[in-house]
């Protein structure tokens, strides 16, 4: 295969990403402890070590009851009461023109279509003289 660079040169590149790929390796089984413990565990001997040791956070607080069943909704003003009740009272007038056209209104009429107007059957096609490509 054509490379761009000399082989000698691809030869040095891949010793290094060798070497460093095994070196990360080595680190990784030196620095891992002895033992592993599964989640919920105890530490071995009661003392805790650097990455297990407890937190102990003096100014956590608990989740107060608003931030949980969220805050409570506030008063509406006698404007919003205004043009909410107004709402209300153009959807219900327009509800009753509806219903109202509704009732008043005559169902369209399904004719069905004019007997010369109903297809009638096709004669057979005939077998074709050549089979398709």
């Amino acid at each position: 295969m054509q490379w761009s660079m000399p082989h000698r040169v691809l030869q040095v590149v891949a010793a290094g990403l060798v070497l460093v790929s095994v070196s990360a390796f080595a680190m990784g089984v030196i620095n891992a402890p002895s033992r592993g413990r599964m989640p919920g565990e105890r530490v071995a001997g009661g003392a805790a070590t650097a990455g297990g040791a407890a937190v102990n956070a003096t100014d956590a607080v608990p989740l107060a009851a608003d931030r949980i069943e969220g805050l409570a909704p506030r008063e509406l003003t006698d404007e919003e009461k205004e043009k909410l009740q107004e709402a209300k009272e153009a959807k219900a007038e327009a509800d009753a023109e509806a219903k109202a056209a509704a009732e008043t209104a005559t169902p369209p009429a399904i004719n069905p279509p004019p007997p010369s107007a109903v297809p009638t059957e096709a004669p057979p096609a005939s077998p074709p003289d050549e089979a398709p490509h």
